[in-house]
């Protein structure tokens, strides 16, 4: 991971310091609430339903146990709510109702704090942090080079890539010592600190796009042209929300030296021409659709004079990307030597691992390949029962932050399914990190199944929401608890959104769920066969609602009534398996399952 120079660290204390000047300022009534809303914004720091929410940035997703540990400490001793703050949200809870699994059994969503959120964007959340306190707090982040810059705002936001970056068997190269250059160069941007809207950015390295870049303002994808020269090709204008539209390819190849003059003339002609006047129609991605080949033809016209007017002065050097590169290093991994009493201990570890069929599933959904063949990156999964997608509390963090350092270097990285990977684990090390990580609830075998669902968090905290998620995920989630009937299934990313702004990333799920408000009350959209691009279900594309809205109670059965209908339908492969879900709904077509969802719909409403 990449390691903070002295002036990283000084900037970030240094941007603490001024926080809380800013702070006091305000408690003090010297900035009025208009005044201070942007400064703390710039930090991270949102007003949500109940309390201030924080977001942390967590750069392409490498996080230190040390700072994992930084976070359970934040989550122990600042995560906690104003007491009359919890009773109005539980009352809320009360008013809005539960959800009912199939069967007739109830589900509690409790208001949980004490723990953090993993996004789907390598970010870190707290939603009850007191306001009073976030001071201390970002002086505790920057002494474990964290903060919360640019987690909001109109400017450019974490630099996200894929989780198996440096370390992935099918890499054309390392994107993270780019996704580093691109973090420096446009932290404080002056020209970028006020765009139409928030910007987002993504890197892929290997030749599958594990980072969803169809999804993103622009995604940059590193390939290699005929003579094996190393670049990019650059996608412009992807996103959710209300109007999904995957990204266009600006430039098939994009020489690497080039990464930031282009990229600023891709920013600066939607800074230029970007909607300001219309808050839903001020994302690149409309200027792109709007524009077409006119917007293209304006960012190669920059570009040009970037290069030829201005002496290109942003080109990329091999110095350059040296130095950044060399803060990038792969961890100085110990050797796996027992001896004695140690390695009896192991034996009877192994043998009793290999000896257990979850064992054998663990392995199969939570440990991937690696670059180095003696070693094996491996995901805990966050994905349990009574717990939202994503959610970690003090305990487990701490507890994922042992895991670390005893078997991956003292490194993990969050990813876009809400999880926690360890890249540095020694193939000999499985069973005792399988046995280890199931003591901890951090084992599921899971990954890639039904249960481990994408999930926001929904109404239950945010104020833009329309609906509740949590509820909902978990009521999927306990109809789903056999791990036979999950692996029956195969294959299915399910994503949740509590609104139109698809920070679940509903659009992309296979199956999808999208809150909505009709007259006051929680219903929810169901749309099937989208995908982030980022496995083999094909090329980022958004899911196809299948019917009017359902209520809340009517969702879980509603799934289910969609699951059979795939169980039904699918044939088996010439391999033996079953065919996935999304291979038999483009087969078959939407219909069959529209038909069975909408028909769930009305047989629930009846025996209710």
């Amino acid at each position: 991971m990449y390691h903070y120079t002295e002036f990283d660290k000084h900037f970030v204390r240094a941007r603490a310091a001024q926080y809380r000047d800013q702070l006091e300022r305000w408690q003090a009534g010297r900035l009025t609430d208009d005044e201070f809303r942007p400064l703390r914004l710039q930090n991270g720091w949102y007003i949500q339903r109940y309390a201030p929410m924080l977001r942390i940035a967590v750069p392409y997703g490498d996080i230190s146990s040390t700072q994992l540990r930084t976070l359970a400490k934040i989550a122990r001793e600042y995560d906690q709510p104003d007491a009359e703050l919890l009773r109005q949200a539980q009352d809320k809870q009360l008013a809005l109702g539960e959800v009912p699994v199939p069967g007739g059994t109830p589900v509690a969503t409790r208001l949980k704090h004490g723990y953090g959120h993993f996004t789907t964007r390598t970010n870190v959340q707290f939603n009850w942090i007191p306001i009073d306190k976030s001071a201390e707090v970002m002086e505790l982040l920057a002494g474990v080079d964290m903060h919360g810059i640019q987690t909001s705002g109109n400017t450019i936001r974490n630099i996200t890539t894929d989780e198996l970056a440096g370390i992935a068997v099918d890499e054309v190269a390392d994107p993270r010592p780019f996704a580093e250059i691109l973090r420096q160069w446009s932290t404080l941007h002056p020209e970028f600190a006020f765009l139409p809207r928030k910007f987002k950015v993504a890197l892929n390295g290997t030749k599958e796009d594990r980072a969803a870049l169809g999804w993103y303002d622009i995604g940059l994808q590193l390939v290699r042209n005929e003579a094996g020269e190393l670049g990019f090709k650059v996608l412009v204008g992807g996103g959710m929300g209300r109007t999904p539209i995957i990204g266009t390819v600006v430039r098939a190849f994009l020489p690497w030296q080039h990464l930031l003059n282009y990229v600023e003339a891709c920013i600066r002609v939607y800074n230029e021409y970007g909607r300001r006047d219309n808050l839903w129609k001020a994302r690149i991605k409309i200027l792109v659709k709007a524009e077409g080949q006119r917007y293209i033809d304006k960012v190669e016209e920059e570009f040009r004079a970037i290069v030829e007017r201005d002496g290109a002065p942003h080109t990329l050097t091999q110095a350059e990307y040296d130095r950044v590169a060399a803060s990038i290093v792969a961890p100085a991994l110990k050797a796996v030597a027992r001896k004695g009493a140690d390695a009896q201990v192991h034996q009877i570890v192994r043998a009793d691992a290999e000896a257990d069929p979850l064992y054998r599933r663990w392995l199969e959904r939570n440990v991937r390949a690696h670059k180095n063949p003696q070693l094996r990156a491996v995901t805990l999964s966050f994905k349990r029962l009574g717990y939202a997608p994503g959610d970690a509390t003090a305990e487990q963090m701490e507890f994922a932050a042992d895991l670390a350092e005893r078997f991956s270097a003292g490194e993990a990285r969050l990813t876009h399914e809400q999880n926690l990977l360890l890249p540095w684990v020694h193939q000999d090390d499985l069973p005792q990190l399988w046995a280890a990580a199931r003591k901890a609830g951090l084992a599921k075998p899971n990954i890639g199944l039904l249960t481990d669902m994408i999930a926001c968090p929904g109404g239950d905290f945010c104020s833009l929401a329309n609906a509740r998620s949590l509820p909902i995920a978990e009521a999927i989630t306990q109809r789903y608890q056999d791990l036979d009937e999950e692996f029956d299934l195969g294959d299915i990313r399910l994503n949740i959104s509590g609104c139109i702004n698809s920070c679940g990333h509903h659009h992309a799920g296979h199956i999808g769920i999208l809150g909505v408000d009709k007259d006051g009350k929680e219903w929810y959209q169901v749309t099937l066969g989208g995908s982030d691009g980022t496995d083999l279900s094909g090329p980022a594309t958004p899911g196809k609602v299948v019917g009017p809205s359902f209520s809340a109670a009517e969702v879980p059965v509603v799934i289910e009534a969609v699951l059979d209908t795939y169980r039904r339908e699918r044939q088996a492969g010439g391999d033996g398996r079953s065919e996935t879900f999304t291979a038999t709904l483009k087969r078959v077509g939407i219909e069959p399952f529209k038909a069975a969802a909408n028909g769930a719909r009305f047989v629930e409403r009846e025996t209710a």
